[in-house]
């Protein structure tokens, strides 16, 4: 049964993983960059409003690039304070403008320094070999900065048990490498064997309904129990069967 699940797994990876599903997806924003530094800042901020309809995180994400310019990193690095002022003004559900407005602020600060996302993620894992303590280091280096304590909440905590969904999401854009699919594959301090799949409404359920994942809550142990059983299908590059997994949700009604 094993065997003939990662067969189905697989074909439909190859079905989905093609870069002609790109327009539907937030992974879109992202991808109309070339430069490195680019594509992580645009992914960052997407996957940190990736929740609800997708046509709607699609145009809002696309609001804060045109605020940047459609120039993400020469933002980042050249602009001035006054240039902020209108990210106080973005609202995506949840995720209000005095969060949007550190976010920015914070993401300027990193780049400035000669710091970069990757940076900080492989810094953390380092540590430990481990993904959890990735986010978590970057969590707490992400928000040193004054913040309300509001805006902690759109960085999710694996040490408090959070599934960090988008995290996990972002972090397999830039680290998975596979030419013929959508992820960017532009990180090389992380492992793609050490990604953990980003645990969706979809991509839960048709775990569940495949034997893949007992557990009904959507948390970290969830993440850790169902990437466990993806590794056994391919020990190197496990998340790939997120997409798999999602697209059976989302598009085949799975």
């Amino acid at each position: 049964m094993s065997g003939e699940l990662r067969t189905f797994l697989e074909k439909k990876y190859e079905q989905y993983s093609g870069k002609i599903f790109i327009d539907n997806d937030p992974i879109t924003i992202p991808h109309r960059f070339e430069r490195k530094q680019d594509i992580e800042i645009a992914g960052f901020l997407t996957a940190t409003i990736a929740w609800g309809q997708r046509k709607t995180i699609i145009r809002n994400a696309d609001k804060l690039m045109e605020w940047m310019n459609f120039a993400p990193y020469d933002f980042m690095i050249n602009s001035e304070e006054n240039d902020l002022e209108v990210f106080k003004t973005f609202v995506h559900r949840t995720f209000q403008g005095e969060d949007c407005y550190f976010f920015i602020h914070r993401l300027r600060n990193l780049y400035k320094t000669g710091r970069t996302l990757e940076y900080l993620f492989a810094e953390g894992y380092e540590k430990q070999q481990s993904m959890a303590e990735a986010i978590k280091f970057f969590r707490e280096k992400f928000f040193e900065q004054p913040h309300l304590l509001r805006s902690e909440k759109h960085v999710s905590n694996p040490g408090k048990n959070a599934a960090a969904k988008r995290l996990n999401m972002f972090l397999r854009w830039m680290t998975r490498n596979d030419p013929n699919s959508v992820d960017f594959g532009i990180w090389n301090a992380i492992p793609s064997s050490a990604l953990m799949c980003p645990l969706d409404v979809h991509t839960a359920s048709v775990s569940r309904k495949l034997g893949l994942l007992k557990r009904k809550q959507h948390d970290w142990k969830a993440v850790e129990l169902l990437t466990q059983e993806l590794r056994a299908f391919d020990r190197e590059d496990p998340v790939k069967y997120d997409i798999a997994l999602f697209a059976l949700g989302a598009f085949e009604g799975f």
